[in-house]
């Protein structure tokens, strides 16, 4: 089943600067696996050496953050959309 990824600027440049992308997969984490298939490195950027992703890192699925859900475990349906946010620090 095909899904839309939301792509973040600092990772446009695995994606030959595509800020959308399509990937298929039941779940999230078969969604980051074919998406490392496409474009190599980008899940070592997303993910830990566990393969969960990483705490700077959020995933949301339809406007859902996976860690409220299943996380990396969550399924997905054709048609969804997944949006991938790094975590912003800082301020006064």
């Amino acid at each position: 089943m095909a899904v839309k990824v939301r792509v973040p600027t600092p990772l446009m440049k695995l994606t030959d600067n595509q800020s959308e992308v399509t990937a298929e997969g039941a779940t999230i984490s078969e969604i980051l696996n074919n998406l490392e298939s496409q474009f190599a490195g980008i899940k070592e950027r997303i993910c830990d050496e566990n393969g969960a992703p990483r705490r700077f890192i959020n995933i949301y699925l339809n406007e859902e953050d996976i860690r409220f859900l299943d996380g990396e475990s969550t399924a997905v349906k054709d048609g969804d959309e997944i949006s991938i946010i790094p975590a912003i620090a800082g301020g006064a």
